[in-house]
């Protein structure tokens, strides 16, 4: 099975023949089976080893299993614990009169043949990832209710002091047999928040039930009630997994961890405040095997893309990328930090909190009770001969005099504000008491960003705006006549909302000669913006207006997003 897993590899090329071939070598001696020796290996995902057992075997590999196919029979006839135990499911379309059980462990002939038994008719195999299989098992057995109803049940005999004994440190959400109902109950939250492509989980408790809500594409979507008494046992499971104190209700606390999904790794930032009704906690979620976006990727318009690509590779200066929380400001300064050549130059980081590992960049954490500040981790860093330096927030008058100080030593510095619209930024930092001849000096231009949701690929469809949305949208008579506005049906595919995904809409201010002038005379940020239109500047309502024109999300977004540009 080795040698032909190989081959297909070489033939194929879903996976790198020589790599496999020498993890193979490397764990010779090794007496688990090729499939789970394979799916063990760190250097391949567990979508990779099964197209290639897929390609091997002659298999159908699923992307998604359809709760919907999953026949009665099987439900009863085989039980939720084992279908989760064993990582299965079994699916008939229409037409189809055999069973095909699509399972997770390609040779797991066992556990097939004991399907097989109980069903009481042959079976084919096909191949999907445990991630898919839960989510149909979750769906056709309807476990979300029994697992809610238990823990209500178990409330008044749990007993906490066991429960923080139990958590691992970094906890497999897909492993829910054996263990309690609590651990169940929150695993269950986080693997539907995954599956929705939440950023966010809320945990909100009223006098009579508790809301879960998840922030799916910048917007909050209520999606489970709980029973009250859920609300202590969910809460201090929340805390033992973030390492919060759980007998401290009383005080707002902040945690973090990390959860597995099979192979993917999840870090969560946890945050709990106390209310009138018992704790609020929130969850944010950073999924690491997203990958990280390229600049070409964030939807920065081509004329755009080019100039700011320029200024990123200036020698020194101050770039700030604005917006207000949850806009995308760190993914587009770590996708400017990778299009650096960090083998040639030192770049460095402070960030609060590191949410991405770089390739080839030094990343510092600030700890603010250990007295490690953006301020003083910033004189450090200055010491360790860096070229570029990525300041993850400029927070207060110390902070921005430093990064500008820095360029004028001959470092390029990225940072973020919290502002408006890109000449915002300059009143910003004047407000801050920087001198107006540093602020001018040193500053080379301007990112303001904001997401606006893209259009649902499989639900698109035309239609014609209204006429006041098309005066609010300002477009030019010529791009109106070659708009093509779209907009999402809704379909099971983005929940019914008519949107998937995010796009990047942006505001770039390039520092020139005039712009300098302005700054230096402290010129309030509307003539800075006017100037800068001047030179061509877009602003975020217009680079709206022209993704609503192209098709690439809806003018309501846009005008929902953005405020209308008033001069």
């Amino acid at each position: 099975m080795k040698d032909l897993l190989i081959q297909t590899a070489r033939s194929s090329g879903i996976a790198d023949a020589d790599v496999l071939s020498k993890y193979f070598d490397e764990n010779a001696d090794d007496a688990r089976r090729a499939d789970e020796l394979l799916l063990a290996a760190p250097a391949f995902t567990e979508d990779t080893v099964l197209k290639l057992f897929a390609e091997t075997l002659g298999l159908e590999y699923l992307a998604e299993v359809p709760a919907s196919d999953v026949p009665a029979e099987f439900v009863e006839a085989v039980s939720a614990t084992y279908a989760q135990h064993h990582y299965l499911i079994g699916i008939r379309k229409d037409s189809d009169p055999e069973l095909t059980v699509v399972l997770s462990k390609p040779l797991d002939t066992s556990a097939l043949d004991n399907v097989s038994k109980m069903v009481g008719t042959p079976v084919r195999t096909a191949l999907a990832s445990r991630a898919a299989i839960t989510a149909a098992i979750d769906v056709a057995y309807e476990q979300k209710s029994t697992v809610i109803e238990e823990v209500a049940e178990e409330l008044n005999g749990q007993n906490l002091d066991q429960l923080v004994d139990e958590v691992a440190s970094s906890d497999d959400l897909l492993d829910v047999v054996n263990r309690p109902p609590v651990i169940r109950l929150i695993n269950d939250i986080l693997f539907r928040a995954l599956q929705l492509r939440a950023s966010d989980i809320h945990i909100h408790p009223y006098e009579t039930k508790i809301q879960i809500r998840y922030r799916v594409d910048g917007i909050l979507y209520d999606t489970l009630s709980l029973n009250r008494n859920v609300l202590p046992l969910a809460i201090s499971r929340i805390k033992v997994m973030a390492g919060m104190d759980i007998a401290e209700r009383r005080m707002p606390q902040d945690g973090r961890c990390s959860v597995r999904l099979g192979q993917r790794e999840i870090d969560l930032r946890v945050s709990t405040v106390p209310t009138s009704f018992g704790e609020r906690s929130v969850l944010r979620i950073l999924d690491k095997s997203t990958g990280l976006f390229t600049l070409d990727e964030l939807g920065l318009s081509k004329g755009d893309l080019e100039s700011f690509d320029g200024i990123i590779n200036r020698s020194h200066g101050v770039i700030f990328v604005t917006g207000p929380t949850g806009s995308g400001k760190s993914t587009t300064l770590y996708a400017c930090l990778n299009r650096i050549d960090s083998i040639q130059k030192n770049v460095m980081t402070i960030e609060d909190p590191i949410e991405y590992q770089l390739g080839g960049i030094s990343q510092m954490q600030v700890a603010s009770k250990k007295g490690v500040t953006f301020v003083n981790a910033l004189r450090h860093v200055l010491r360790q001969d860096p070229d570029v330096i990525m300041v993850g927030e400029v927070r207060d008058e110390e902070t921005a005099g430093m990064c500008i100080q820095s360029s004028l030593t001959g470092h390029l510095v990225f940072s973020t504000l919290h502002t408006n619209d890109a000449a915002g930024a300059v009143s910003r930092l004047l407000d801050f008491g920087v001198e107006p001849y540093l602020v001018s000096s040193s500053l080379i231009a301007i990112l303001a960003q904001r997401l606006v949701r893209r259009i649902c690929p499989s639900c698109k469809e035309p239609y014609k705006p209204s006429d006041k949305e098309l005066k609010e949208l300002a477009l030019e008579p010529d791009e109106l006549k070659k708009a093509q506005f779209h907009k999402g049906a809704g379909c099971g595919k983005c929940f019914d909302t008519g949107y998937r995904g995010r796009i990047g809409i942006y505001e770039l201010l390039p520092i020139n000669e005039d712009i300098r002038d302005l700054i230096y005379h402290r010129e309030s940020a509307g003539t800075i913006k006017k100037r800068a239109l001047q030179f061509g500047m877009k602003t975020l309502r217009m680079d709206g207006a022209r993704k609503a024109a192209a098709g690439i999300t809806t003018v309501a977004e846009v005008l929902r997003i953005t405020q209308a540009d008033s001069m």
